[in-house]
């Protein structure tokens, strides 16, 4: 991995699924301020208005996802991808969610791998299990399972517990649920919750870091961890 640490102007490319949403916003601010790429490829289905920063120079790329493989060349020459992709059941549907988490996930990943990049780092959830009687945690686990098939050479996946962020949009039982988790996290900081900053700054660190093996799951103790750490620079 081309990057180096510290803030500085880095080289080397990267691309960023799923840059609208609470965590890769958190993700994109943090590769920015670090200037750990040279190039940050944001890949979505529309453009996102940016705030002008200097530095990492950041591109965007819309595709189609109901017709990713004609969007290759998007997922071309970068050297690490980072995947924020997601979105709820009661926004999609069941068949929509399972479409998006799953579907549109394992694919990029394979374009991703075609196209030369060598580390996938992805969110996935706490309790990820395929087996799962849990529509949620069960297409999590599937995803974990055809991402790791996919064969980088490092492939990182994050199992968060409940994201505390603030949403644009108001959803009343996330918001109790993070107020109360907010709270407890004052007692039981790693347990049930972690800031959407943390996770962003530990997808960065794992980069930086030396691998721990060809696959790599991090557990929410793992990435508060992580992310508090300074990234160090890896081989």
């Amino acid at each position: 991995m081309a990057a180096t640490g510290g803030g500085g102007s880095g080289a080397g490319s990267c691309f960023v699924l799923g840059a609208s949403g609470a965590t890769g916003q958190a993700l994109l601010r943090e590769l920015r301020a670090r200037g750990l790429f040279a190039r940050v490829t944001l890949i979505g289905r529309r453009r996102l208005s940016l705030a002008e920063e200097s530095g990492t120079a950041v591109e965007q790329v819309v595709v189609d996802f109901e017709r990713l493989s004609e969007h290759a060349a998007a997922f071309r020459g970068h050297d690490v991808g980072f995947c924020c992709l997601g979105t709820t059941r009661s926004k999609a549907g069941a068949d929509g969610f399972v479409r998006v988490d799953r579907d549109y996930v394992a694919q990029a990943a394979e374009l991703a791998r075609a196209g030369g990049c060598k580390h996938f780092v992805t969110l996935s959830s706490q309790g990820a299990n395929e087996h799962s009687r849990f529509l949620y945690l069960r297409v999590k686990g599937e995803v974990e399972k055809l991402v790791q098939a996919v064969g980088f050479d490092r492939c990182t996946i994050l199992r968060p517990a409940v994201l505390l962020c603030a949403r644009q949009e108001f959803r009343p039982l996330e918001w109790l649920t993070q107020h109360v988790l907010g709270a407890v996290a004052w007692f039981f900081p790693t347990a049930y919750s972690v800031p959407v900053q943390t996770v962003a700054r530990a997808m960065v660190a794992s980069v930086l870091q030396p691998g721990g093996g060809k696959v790599e799951v991090l557990e929410n103790k793992a990435i508060h961890q992580l992310g508090k750490a300074e990234p160090q620079l890896g081989t």
